[in-house]
């Protein structure tokens, strides 16, 4: 405080918590943790103390998840030496895309299986096994719609341009978040949260309901729902061809190059992977970006700014 400070300690183990450098300092305490997963062939994330790793399984369930027991015994005496410990109470395993039923699954898994879950909350967004992302629109509908009546009461005391404000603020954002996971729902699930923007639409307006809502959203320069999933990995696309994005974005694109000499060699065009699934594999970043960005315009997958481009 002013001209004083307080002694100082040495520390041998641990950060010290709610420092500036703490979580700068925490990512480098547990930078070992990487060596470990590398060494069984793991892929992971690490976000501070949030640790998420990934495993393929192949037919043999039990022989594929044998590195997965014994990275995991490594960590757990890795943590034990560092003075750290593992909470398995908020640890949750997932299984995506296998038909096999999870009793099964449960079975290979021994003691891991009190922590086999068919829905899992990374960052905010519910993940199902299935792809389907139910609890995740269920959910942004339930929370939007509930804003929106709270949002009502206030629309008396507001000014137009404060009220759209806060539906952006409120509503806008919701349907946004992470909404590039949204390609290649169910017509279904997209109506629901299609729904959300044509009541936040009406509300700002005061358009009734037997009204027509399309030139409404066009008069408020709103996309639909749909579209603003496309323009959401359009600029994630753009960013990733001007190196404005992170390499674990940048490795799953791969530009057009022809066997031989065309007029299109360039237009800015991506190599189209094969997929074998459509509700699965056509629904990937690598499948859907190029699919989305060579149907561009050429003067738009050449613009030079992100300004421009939009």
């Amino acid at each position: 405080m002013g001209q004083h400070s307080s002694a100082s300690a040495p520390i041998y183990c641990g950060v010290p918590q709610g420092s500036v450098l703490g979580p700068a300092l925490f990512s480098l305490y547990m930078l070992p943790l990487g060596l470990i997963f590398s060494k069984y062939n793991i892929s992971f994330h690490c976000y501070a103390d949030d640790i998420q790793i990934y495993l393929p399984l192949k037919s043999d369930v039990s022989a594929s998840l044998q590195p997965l027991f014994n990275c995991l015994h490594e960590v757990k005496i890795w943590l034990s030496h560092n003075f750290l410990t593992l909470n398995e109470n908020k640890t949750e395993i997932i299984v995506f895309g296998s038909h096999t039923p999870l009793d099964q699954l449960a079975d290979a898994l021994g003691p891991l299986a009190s922590h086999l879950s068919s829905t899992v909350r990374n960052l905010g967004v519910f993940l199902e096994g299935s792809f389907k992302l139910e609890k995740q629109v269920s959910t942004v509908v339930k929370n939007s719609f509930y804003q929106l009546r709270q949002i009502s009461k206030a629309k008396p005391f507001l000014p137009l341009k404060d009220l759209e404000k806060l539906i952006h603020a409120f509503i806008t954002s919701r349907l946004d978040y992470c909404n590039s996971l949204y390609s290649g729902l169910q017509h279904s699930s997209l109506c629901r949260l299609q729904l959300i923007q044509n009541a936040a639409a009406r509300l700002l307006t005061g358009t009734r309901i037997h009204e027509h809502i399309t030139p409404i959203l066009a008069k408020l320069h709103w996309l639909p729902v749909k579209y603003r999933i496309d323009f959401k990995i359009l600029l994630f696309t753009f960013n990733i061809l001007n190196n404005l994005a992170p390499s674990y974005l940048s490795d799953l694109l791969h530009s057009y190059n022809p066997n031989r000499a065309l007029r299109s060699s360039n237009h800015r065009l991506l190599a189209q992977p094969r997929t074998r699934m459509k509700s699965r594999g056509d629904r990937a970043f690598a499948s859907v970006a190029p699919r989305l960005w060579n149907n561009l315009p050429v003067h738009i997958r050449t613009a030079e700014s992100i300004q421009s481009f939009k």
